[in-house]
């Protein structure tokens, strides 16, 4: 089971943090957004032993993942409009991957809006 928290209304430039706690042991966390009318895409991903994985060229250097155990967050700085999204949590047993379709448990999702 995972549990996010975090998301809000923000300005452009601002900055929030997501958190994500799973309630078991967990190879790999991965958040994943979805912005309306879009598909849900890969926006990160870490790995138990801390390695990290960016699959969003326009967040580059603004988000950051990381992890304590089992629990992942994200960082996301001078946001802007396009990030509005509702943002997931994914966990996955065996592998990294920005593929909606390969996690094996998701959060329950957390909406970040980006006002101009």
């Amino acid at each position: 089971q995972l549990v996010e928290s975090g998301g809000g209304l923000v300005q452009s430039g601002g900055s929030l943090r997501l958190s994500c706690a799973a309630s078991a042991d967990v190879y790999a966390i991965g958040w994943f957004r979805q912005a309306p009318g879009k598909e849900r895409e890969g926006v990160a991903c870490i790995r138990d032993n801390g390695q990290r994985l960016y699959y969003l060229e326009p967040v580059g250097g603004r988000f950051i993942i990381s992890r304590d155990k089992n629990t992942a967050y994200l960082y996301m700085t001078n946001l802007n409009s396009e990030d509005t999204a509702v943002y997931y949590c994914a966990a996955s047993r065996f592998v990294c991957s920005n593929d909606p379709e390969i996690p094996d448990d998701w959060g329950q999702g957390t909406q970040v809006t980006v006002s101009p």
